[in-house]
């Protein structure tokens, strides 16, 4: 069995069974976690020290899933899920979602991902996964798996072992909110 697919059945496994994994993205390392799942989202809070008042991005492997749960996704969405920049864009409407995961007023954080195993890991399992990046809030964001602290490598449930080696160094989406009228507000540029 290939090492890629091995990796996508061990975190699919653990992601059913409620657990956290460490996996790559299209943008950093991630965190992640069932995000319908109350329980592992609420891991995924303590593991970061973070507080539940601040919503976290989920990952979706197609528009297809994005339009599962969120009720309304706005026209405008489009150029962001297709553009070449990874861009989360923060939508009203959230549905089926672990209601710790959202922000106060109902909205979520989510991003169509492009890149092949967090996109895999995403359809295989069916659901929206997690994508938090791999440190304690308040630390900086490793760019590398390499930097990633032991604390929340060894706080995992399953780490993935695709793409660790990898030299280039990610960094943080684009994040953009947008409104049900179609207005776009640049978040984190």
């Amino acid at each position: 069995m290939q090492i890629v697919e091995k990796d996508l059945l061990l975190a699919c496994d653990v992601l059913r069974r409620g657990g956290v994994i460490l996996y790559p993205t299209d943008t950093v390392w991630g965190i992640g976690c069932d995000a319908t799942n109350p329980d592992a989202v609420r891991k995924v809070y303590d593991i970061k020290r973070r507080s539940d008042s601040k919503a976290l991005i989920v990952l979706v492997g197609s528009s297809d899933m994005l339009n599962e749960y969120v009720a309304s996704v706005p026209d405008q969405a489009g150029e962001y899920i297709s553009g070449d920049r990874p861009t989360t864009m923060v939508l009203d409407g959230a549905e089926g979602l672990a209601p710790n995961l959202l922000a106060d007023d109902g909205s979520v954080g989510m991003r169509v991902t492009g890149e092949s195993f967090s996109r895999e890991l995403c359809l295989r399992f069916g659901r929206p996964i997690v994508s938090t990046s791999a440190n304690i809030s308040g630390m900086p964001s490793p760019a590398c798996f390499g930097d990633i602290s032991s604390e929340i490598v060894d706080s995992m449930d399953y780490v993935c072992t695709t793409r660790r080696d990898e030299e280039g160094c990610g960094i943080p989406s684009r994040i953009v909110k947008i409104h049900p009228d179609g207005y776009i507000q640049i978040i984190r540029p």
